[in-house]
């Protein structure tokens, strides 16, 4: 018979936040953190590549001659549905890229009715923030899977801006459904280049209760508005981009998991934004910056399965250029607002994942740190 993990006399192990807070800073998170995953298979990531680059440029291209140039950047934001189900069945690939344009168009509609509302910055972010908890939730709940909550949270950045009249909103809803539609297009014409993969297993929606879900809501609405009013207090140009980060932190289901996207998040961003500043410093043409965008976008559905920090290399640059079809005039100050905005977002999101712990989340982190340093890593 096994021995106990500890005998009656002593007093059990102790899985407190201080503790955890030594675990997710030790040395050993920054390695995982780097570790390259091996061979991930690149045959659907290239597909999904291909579909959204292949969207980007039809749309954007002909919104780019069209009466609607000044909005060029929302049809992008559509194209992004076809970055949904991946690897889902046949049966169900369309099914997700619908709900994912369904709710990238809603993502761009709500807060463009805000700001023709008249809704203050701070208002905005607050939208903006519960956003991405009841995006996260819808996600999950609705087995949408990667690349998660973080993808309509960005569209729903995009659309704050100044709103004059309802014609802009409903342009904009409009162009961002003309974007989604062509993803579905050009989805359905294409899929049957990706390898066919098993069925997911269902997803048992009553495995949580309601209270759960809108505890899980609250807490990354909470964390993501945190975050964008910090920066906002600290004078960052684009505080929305602080809740974007924090957000995508919060993804992680464990709370090792949560640091590793921190610290890969805050790598590749510097790294990218780098990137991005090179480009946009040759005040590069409309249709370079297209080209770079359908470029970069491709690369990172290939190079992201090794590590979350290449795949920010390429999206933090391609970002930025989507950013800049929708806010020419504030390119110059992007890059280094990106980093900043993403740094103290990734914080905030390590601090709210930390504070917010459950004991069996804390006992999960010393388990894992425990297994690592068995192992010598």
């Amino acid at each position: 018979m096994s021995a106990p993990l500890h005998s009656p006399a002593s007093p059990p192990p102790s899985f407190g936040r201080l503790q955890s807070l030594g675990h997710l800073l030790a040395p050993a998170r920054i390695r995982e953190s780097l570790a390259v995953a091996h061979s991930p298979p690149l045959r659907n990531a290239a597909v999904a590549g291909l579909q959204v680059s292949a969207t980007a440029l039809i749309a954007v291209g002909l919104t780019h001659v069209s009466p609607w140039s000044h909005l060029e950047g929302f049809p992008a934001l559509g194209a992004l549905a076809a970055l949904f189900g991946r690897f889902a069945p046949a049966g169900r690939r369309m099914r997700i890229v619908t709900l994912a344009a369904l709710l990238l168009v809603g993502s761009v509609l709500l807060p463009s009715l805000a700001a023709w509302a008249g809704a203050s910055s701070a208002t905005l972010l607050l939208c903006l923030a519960v956003l991405a908890g009841l995006l996260t939730v819808a996600v999950t709940q609705w087995g949408l899977g990667g690349p998660g909550a973080v993808i309509f949270v960005f569209a729903a950045s995009a659309a704050l801006g100044p709103v004059h009249d309802w014609h802009t909103v409903a342009q904009r809803a409009a162009l961002t459904a003309a974007g989604a539609a062509v993803a579905w297009l050009v989805c359905r014409l294409t899929d049957r280049l990706r390898n066919t993969a098993p069925a997911p297993a269902p997803v048992n929606r009553h495995a949580r209760r309601p209270s759960h879900w809108l505890i899980a809501a609250a807490r990354i609405a909470f964390c993501a508005a945190a975050a964008a009013w910090l920066a906002q207090a600290a004078g960052l140009a684009f505080p929305a981009w602080a809740a974007i980060g924090a957000t995508a932190v919060l993804q992680g289901g464990h709370l090792h998991i949560t640091m590793h996207r921190a610290v890969q998040r805050m790598i590749g961003t510097v790294l990218g934004a780098g990137v991005a500043g090179l480009i946009l410093s040759s005040q590069p043409s409309f249709w370079t910056v297209l080209g770079c965008v359908v470029l970069l976008q491709f690369i990172t559905e290939l190079v992201i399965g090794f590590n979350y920090v290449f795949g920010l290399v390429a999206v933090t640059p391609m970002a930025l250029l989507m950013s800049s079809l929708t806010a020419p005039a504030a390119t110059t100050v992007m890059p280094m607002a990106r980093v900043l905005d993403t740094a103290l977002g990734a914080l905030v999101g390590i601090v709210f994942a930390l504070v917010f712990s459950s004991l069996d989340d804390r006992a999960h982190l010393a388990a894992h740190h425990a297994k690592g340093l068995a192992a010598g890593r």
